[in-house]
């Protein structure tokens, strides 16, 4: 087969967040799908080059679109936000391609990485990640509550800072506080807990308080929200935000 697909991951929201891999294969690609606001961000880079754009919720579809634009000899881009591999299209693409045409398999399929929510988030306050740490999706589109519950008790008893995608939407707008109930039945009210919207844009906004006072209604979809364990730490500064960050040796009365 001629044809190529290739995922990649814009960035979380600045144009200059775009690597320039992920550039050179949008440049060069006959066809450009994505979710729409996704497809918004990427400049037209040549007259002949076609957009498909869909809605959010169907990823699989998608997916199969752009492999059969592939199979057809089409040089194809998948545009997703952030990291195409985390909770986004790449494993929608390999999904499709397991239970799909045994062709589909024969395909040049490549990722192209970009710069995840979770990583902008982090830099935007600091380094919270700088232990030990693992992300979880409040969402249940595609998995259960009850999944979520127990990766959250299993997260907070091994003291990992957590990252929540995800977490909250107008379909199930009491999950987060649910998340946050949980979380203070294993973890001390004076836990970090840091709240990023629009990470790596122009209108970024920053919350940082604690597991006994945050506020789930001050999130929203474009928030990344970060839990953090107890090697993380607040350095006061006069006048501003304090940085926060989490060390990367163990702790006496950790997890």
């Amino acid at each position: 087969m001629t044809g190529t697909l290739t995922i990649v991951g814009v960035g979380p929201g600045r144009p200059e967040l775009i690597t320039p891999a992920a550039s050179r294969v949008i440049a060069a690609a006959t066809d450009l799908i994505g979710y729409g606001p996704y497809l918004d961000r990427v400049a037209t880079s040549s007259p002949g080059q076609v957009r498909h754009a869909s809605d959010n919720r169907v990823e699989l579809d998608r997916a199969r679109h752009a492999l059969t634009l592939a199979s057809e000899g089409r040089q194809v881009a998948v545009v997703s936000g952030g990291d195409p591999g985390v909770f986004a299209m790449a494993a929608a693409v390999f999904e499709a391609v397991e239970t799909g045409p045994m062709a589909w398999r024969e395909l040049d399929i490549r990722v192209e990485p970009g710069v995840t929510a979770m990583l902008a988030a982090a830099a935007e306050v600091g380094a919270p990640l700088g232990g030990d740490f693992c992300a979880i999706s409040l969402s249940d589109n595609l998995k259960s509550w009850t999944t979520i519950r127990r990766r959250l008790e299993a997260a907070a008893t091994a003291d990992f800072v957590i990252a929540l995608y995800n977490p909250l939407s107008k379909a199930r707008p009491h999950q987060l506080g649910q998340a946050f109930e949980l979380l203070r039945q294993l973890k001390p009210p004076s836990t970090v807990v840091v709240m990023v919207r629009a990470a790596g844009s122009g209108d970024v906004r920053r919350i940082i308080t604690t597991l006994a006072e945050v506020n789930p209604d001050d999130a929203d979809m474009r928030t990344l929200v970060m839990i953090g364990a107890t090697a993380t730490r607040l350095i006061a500064r006069e006048g501003r935000a304090p940085w926060v960050y989490t060390l990367r040796r163990e702790v006496e009365g950790g997890a």
